[in-house]
């Protein structure tokens, strides 16, 4: 779904990303782990287009996001969701109204269609109807992450990108939301790419894992290749040793 050749990019004299490649199967889950700022969330905003890069490419189902344009670009985009680390939902919209708005802002469907399909979504990420009208100051930091994951869902897209999905959680809920993830995921088919640095929840849903470090990829396999790695950079982030501690 998602191949990545040799991307790179520099700010500020720095290889943020240096010479990716790193290829995205159609329909699975793949993480990518690394310390923090290594650029995993630069390479999002690469591959969704809001970044354009020094070099390389990405091809997303056969076409090249870095080299389009206009309405091919807008096209490509129309296939993702991205649900932000933050969750960045409307402080002035209830619920509701959250995971309603790309079906006003982006749709014809008529009301009571915009209504079946809100509700069926929050539904699906375990959200009461007495949560629709409260307004996101109202929530948990877990139900926020929640309405931002059924508004990524709303338009039931081909890719979700998620950006350190689970930051600011407690264990359980951490738990909470990767499982909703693995869930969704399994009853919608979509492709996931996951930046997350939560050793061991994220092996417990990848078919993939991916690590990032110095601007490259130097792992890649299953969860179960990568706690066999030999590589003592994998080995010391996924021990959690002092190194590799978060900056």
């Amino acid at each position: 779904m998602i191949k990545i050749v040799d991307l790179s990019r520099t700010f500020n004299g720095h290889a943020v990303l240096d010479g990716i490649n790193l290829e995205i199967l159609q329909g699975e889950i793949t993480v990518i782990i690394g310390k923090s700022g290594v650029g995993k969330s630069v390479l999002l905003k690469h591959i969704i287009g809001l970044l354009k890069p020094d070099r390389g490419q990405i091809i997303i189902d056969g076409q090249d996001i870095t080299r389009a344009r206009g309405a091919a670009l807008k096209a490509l985009k129309q296939r993702f969701a991205y649900l932000f680390q933050g969750g960045a939902l409307f402080d002035s919209l209830p619920v509701f109204e959250n995971v309603a708005f790309p079906l006003r802002e982006k749709t014809k469907l008529p009301e009571a269609e915009i209504i079946s399909r809100t509700k069926e979504r929050l539904a699906q990420v375990a959200l009461s109807k007495e949560v629709e009208n409260k307004y996101p100051d109202e929530l948990s930091g877990g139900m926020k992450k929640r309405v931002a994951l059924a508004r990524a869902l709303i338009q039931e897209p081909e890719i979700i990108l998620f950006d350190e999905p689970v930051t600011g959680l407690d264990p359980p809920m951490t738990n909470t939301v990767f499982h909703l993830i693995s869930k969704t995921h399994q009853e919608s088919g979509y492709t996931a790419l996951i930046v997350s640095h939560d050793i061991p929840e994220i092996f417990g849903i990848a078919d993939h894992v991916a690590m990032l470090h110095k601007g490259r990829i130097i792992a890649y396999g299953s969860p179960e290749d990568i706690q066999r790695e030999t590589n003592p950079v994998v080995q010391h982030f996924i021990q959690g040793e002092p190194d590799f501690l978060e900056e």
